[in-house]
């Protein structure tokens, strides 16, 4: 052995195994966290204070920089062939947190560290190098394919906190923030629901509630306002929330605090007509019916206009009427919004008039190469058949006739569903069994063959199915893993293309576009009692939907190690009450 090959392999070994040429940069954010960039710090010779280099002899490996540690990103790179890329991971987050779990640590039925999985740890596991970096990405330089990143932890450690990072290909997956509307005293006065220090905060200011309500001193109305507990948005986040409260205070603080347990309120607003609005209407009915058994009070069609330090102001939507409730702890779930440092990147590349980054079937951002987005951060423009629908005509007629007969509009049916997904649900809302049903004339009797103008007027009502798809985890994580298949098949479909055909010029498409595949959506309700809005219009409801919940949510966590926390967890609440500690 040479003495240069023995510095080598000792340095190796130095650094834990990760050579020293950067790998695959990856920055991808939790829906929950912020966006950004991860951290690992990593020694290396020549490398500059501010920036991070590529040795030479890695240049062959495509450079892939993933934008955040949230659901998608970590779904990413969870299934990424890393062998076959140069990766590294930034995000301010150096943990991935179970965010649909967090309104049951705002109240101590789960510990925060039981629904977070270190980063680091998920990263040795897999066979390959990913290299971390804990900062926040605050610009993207989408000409020159560049990252400005900070380390955005305050300490008093020594050198320079921001540093550039290159990239072959850039995944943003930093998720979003909270939207507050531009509402005045939100940011001032309201707690968030976001982050897994979000929760802790809400948990903490519970007890302080109960705590202040306490002393001597106060009078009854006094007592009443700091346990009037406000929630503002009536969706899953909020309604959860509030139900969760309301177990936590019947079960647990009344038998601590007994002298104000007849003064607690908690009340749920809402702007539209119905709490849980985006699940089926016998799941919102079944939520108000249960809440109001509850005593909660929900109210529907009032808008927030402003928030102080001691009230919240609301317009009746109904009469326009404004008024005013005095409040304790306010908690803000109302959606979510784009962070700045994807609206100024939007602002590059010609999306400045979109509310959210703007991407095509493949989640590739439009407007530029390399670039893909996947979350919270980002929504898919998907094509019109309308827009197409005289290339698909001329595609499907191959006599060129001027007429498309039954057999030949069969032939790109296949194409034309999986490139257009709308058409998929505008039959089941018509309830008709197959695609050619499309092309019955006006009585619903079968035509032999139907010319250009036949054809649109069949499909013309086709794209009013085009919907969007929802924030939410379930979509994050499917994106995730869907992109890192076609970065592992990116060389073989290049040349073996895989996805339907180009209607406007030649050949297929590299790849298949992502479509999302509906599983099912649950809302805890309190009382061990649950609503769930399943796969084939299937909705269920009460205590053994509770237990359903209980299993999917343990078996969706990343490791054996949150598995078996989360459901200590809820075995000690059931044995020993939620703890009510101030920690």
């Amino acid at each position: 052995m040479t003495i240069l090959s023995f510095f080598t392999r000792a340095s190796s070994r130095a650094f834990n195994g990760y050579p020293l040429s950067p790998k695959l940069l990856l920055l991808s954010s939790l829906s929950l966290s912020g966006g950004g960039v991860v951290a690992y710090s990593e020694s290396q010779a020549g490398v500059s204070k501010t920036s991070v280099q590529t040795n030479e002899k890695d240049r062959k490996k495509k450079r892939v920089v993933v934008l955040g540690t949230g659901w998608a990103g970590i779904s990413f790179l969870k299934d990424l062939d890393i062998s076959a890329y140069d990766v590294q991971v930034v995000s301010p987050r150096n943990y991935f947190a179970f965010t649909p779990l967090l309104p049951s640590v705002t109240c101590g039925t789960v510990e925060a560290r039981s629904i977070v999985e270190p980063v680091r740890n998920m990263m040795k596991k897999r066979n390959g190098e990913v290299r971390f970096w804990e900062a926040e990405c605050m610009k993207i330089d989408a000409a020159n394919k560049k990252l400005l990143c900070r380390y955005s932890v305050e300490n008093n450690s020594v050198g320079n906190d921001e540093f550039s990072l290159e990239y072959d290909y850039l995944v943003i997956a930093v998720g979003a923030q909270v939207n507050t509307f531009n509402t005045p005293g939100v940011l001032e006065n309201s707690h968030f629901l976001k982050e897994v220090e979000d929760a802790q905060k809400i948990r903490r200011s519970v007890i302080n509630c109960f705590e202040k309500a306490v002393l001597p001193g106060l009078s009854e109305e006094e007592r009443r306002i700091n346990l009037h507990f406000v929630i503002v948005g009536g969706g899953p986040t909020g309604v959860e929330f509030a139900a969760e409260l309301h177990d936590f205070v019947k079960e647990d603080l009344v038998n601590l605090y007994p002298m104000v347990k007849d003064l607690v309120k908690i009340t749920v607003i809402q702007s539209g007509d119905h709490i849980l609005n985006m699940f089926d209407e016998r799941i919102s009915c079944f939520a108000e019916q249960k809440f109001c058994r509850d005593g909660i009070n929900v109210q529907t069609g009032c808008r927030v206009i402003s928030l102080s330090d001691k009230e919240i102001t609301m317009k009746l939507k109904s009469t326009g009427e404004i008024c005013s409730l005095p409040r304790g702890l306010v908690v803000w779930s109302t959606g979510v919004e784009t962070r700045p440092v994807v609206k100024d990147f939007m602002d590059q590349i010609g999306q400045c008039n979109r509310r959210v980054l703007a991407t095509d079937e493949w989640l590739k951002v439009k407007g530029c190469e390399d670039v893909y987005a996947l979350g919270d951060c980002a929504t898919i423009n998907q094509r019109k058949i309308m827009e197409d629908i005289a290339a698909i005509f001329k595609a499907a007629d191959k006599d060129n006739s001027g007429f498309l007969t039954i057999k030949e509009f069969e032939d790109v049916i296949d194409d034309i569903l999986v490139m257009y997904p709308q058409v998929k649900h505008y039959l089941r809302t018509k309830q008709l069994r197959a695609v050619t049903d499309l092309l019955k004339d006006s009585r619903g009797n079968h035509r032999d063959e139907v010319d250009i103008e036949g054809f649109k007027l069949a499909l013309s009502h086709v794209d009013t199915q085009v919907k969007n798809l929802p924030a939410t985890a379930q979509v994050a994580a499917q994106q995730g893993e869907y992109l890192s298949q076609c970065f592992n098949r990116m060389n073989q479909c290049e040349y073996n293309p895989e996805g339907p055909r180009h209607f406007k010029g030649s050949g297929r498409h590299q790849f298949r576009p992502f479509q999302y595949k509906h599983f099912g959506q649950f809302a805890p309700l309190g009382g061990e009692q649950a609503a769930a809005e399943l796969p084939g219009d299937w909705v269920s409801m009460g205590r053994s939907t509770q237990w359903l919940w209980y299993s999917v949510y343990a078996s969706k966590q990343v490791s054996w190690r949150t598995r078996v926390l989360v459901v200590s967890d809820w075995t000690r609440r059931f044995i020993f009450g939620r703890d009510s500690s101030r920690i």
